[in-house]
């Protein structure tokens, strides 16, 4: 009963915020839903970027990849913070600009206005929107069978039915604000989760104590305790340094961390910003110790994607463990309500606008807001029928072959600007490449994203200059044609 007057309270205030925000933005003001009408300040801008970002991957997958590999995940965890600051201080402030300037509102219709206005700019738009699409909803999957792990216990239903609950829950408030909905929402998430991630942090250092822990840890394997290999993103120790360019090409292209960019006012300064993100971030580096105190304490479990659910079963007490799991949805649903959100609109705004339809019934707030639920369904049937997997696993997939596919068109091109043929064939090669090697190969986990942004850069640039029309040419040409 305490759990399900938890998550309801939570519930009605996150509906609560998203109707406020609808009342902010206007009912019929699609700008409003899809970057907020520019509104965002630096503190609500700096919460909803980690909220995002910092999300069920932080607090189910890498207490997961603690417990199956040991505490090179803790090691590994520091570098995002870093790489999301600089993503914000350094680069947010080049792509807020540019696209402000021609007047996009997403990350696809930025690519496209970037290249071409004409035929090659439509195709390019729809592209990377089905791109966006199908790699995004692989990450929208693995969000949700995260939560339905961890809700299953903690509401005593089966992991499929408290899936399906949230997964209408986060539904309903997205689809009444868009994306300044999910930011208020995020705002409010943002406080929970550094508060759990605080308490995981007490409960292994106070409590059990750090050396007892590793002792614990290496009487089962001294691997666990000290690892001399960088399992699982790549066979020496120096593979945690890939997370950092890794964590910030994350933050900087994948188009739903990035659009939050585009909603941030114009006025604002990018460093109060940062400022925001370095303090968020860096509270929320303790979680993968609720793996390595699962691995220590409860070796045989079934999953690794367990190890935070028993933690908390274990570590508190009955109402702080019913907080302290309300605060871990928090994180898992911000960023469920933005990948609907994201998906919904390369649906609703960037496929539509490159078939042509800019009039009727498809280019109305209730058509975006239709996306968004038949986006969710979608997610959760799909989620039904997965195979076990590694939550985190399942998001590099999805978020690590975005990112390859988008490297070239969005980072690249902000500062040195290639054509609509280098920008198409940057995309395909970027998506071949990381998905072969996660796939096809045996490589560490961030090897076959990042090797894919480098090919998707190198074909951008090369491709573009191959294929560059000679300078001179339209001037020398007949006005007759």
């Amino acid at each position: 009963m305490l759990n399900w007057t938890l998550l309801l309270v939570s519930a009605s205030a996150m509906f609560f915020l998203s109707w406020l925000s609808m009342r902010a933005s206007g009912d019929k003001d699609e700008s409003g839903f899809l970057v907020a009408n520019n509104s965002l300040g630096p503190f609500v801008a700096a919460a909803t970027i980690i909220a995002t970002g910092y999300s069920g991957f932080v607090f189910m997958g890498a207490p997961g990849v603690a417990y199956q590999y040991g505490s090179f995940e803790l090691y590994s965890n520091v570098f995002y913070t870093p790489a999301f600051l600089v993503a914000t201080v350094f680069f947010a402030g080049f792509l807020r600009r540019k696209a402000q300037r021609m007047g996009s509102r997403t990350i696809s219709e930025y690519i496209a206005n970037s290249h071409s206005d004409g035929a090659a700019g439509r195709w390019l738009r729809a592209i990377s929107a089905i791109i966006i699409v199908l790699l995004l909803s692989v990450f929208l999957v693995s969000q949700i069978r995260a939560i339905g792990l961890l809700m299953s216990g903690w509401l005593g239903v089966s992991s499929n039915t408290a899936a399906l609950f949230v997964t209408l829950l986060v539904i309903g408030y997205t689809i009444f604000g868009g994306l300044r909905a999910v930011a208020w929402t995020d705002t409010v998430m943002i406080i929970g989760m550094v508060g759990a991630s605080c308490a995981i942090a007490y409960v292994v250092f106070v409590q059990v104590g750090g050396g007892d822990l590793i002792a614990s840890l290496h009487s089962i394997d001294p691997e666990l305790a000290n690892p001399s290999t960088g399992a699982p993103y790549g066979d020496s120790t120096l593979s945690s340094f890939l997370v950092l360019p890794y964590a910030f090409m994350w933050a900087a292209v994948l188009p739903y961390m990035s659009v939050r960019f585009l909603a941030i006012k114009k006025d604002v300064s990018m460093a109060r910003v940062g400022i925001w993100v370095a303090i968020f971030g860096l509270l929320l580096n303790f979680t993968p110790l609720a793996g390595l105190y699962a691995r220590a304490y409860f070796p045989d479990l079934g999953t690794p994607d367990l190890a935070m659910p028993t933690f908390i079963q274990d570590a508190f007490g009955p109402v702080m463990a019913s907080v302290i799991t309300l605060f871990i949805l928090f994180a898992m649903k911000s960023t469920a309500n933005s990948l609907m959100h994201t998906i919904s609109t390369a649906i609703s705004y960037d496929i539509r606008h490159a078939l042509g339809v800019k009039s009727g019934f498809f280019s109305r707030m209730g058509f975006n807001r239709l996306m968004v639920i038949a986006v969710g369904v979608m997610a959760f049937f799909a989620m039904a029928y997965l195979p076990p997997v590694m939550v985190l696993w399942l998001g590099v997939l999805g978020n690590g072959t975005l990112m390859a596919s988008l490297f070239g068109v969005s980072l690249c091109s902000t500062f040195w600007q290639g054509n609509s043929a280098g920008a198409l064939a940057s995309i395909v090669t970027g998506f071949a490449t990381s998905a072969f090697v996660l796939l096809g190969t045996d490589w560490g986990w961030v090897q076959g994203p990042l090797l894919g942004c480098v090919v998707s850069a190198v074909t951008y640039v090369s491709v573009s200059l191959l294929t560059r029309e000679p300078a001179g040419k339209v001037a020398t040409e007949s006005p007759l044609g």
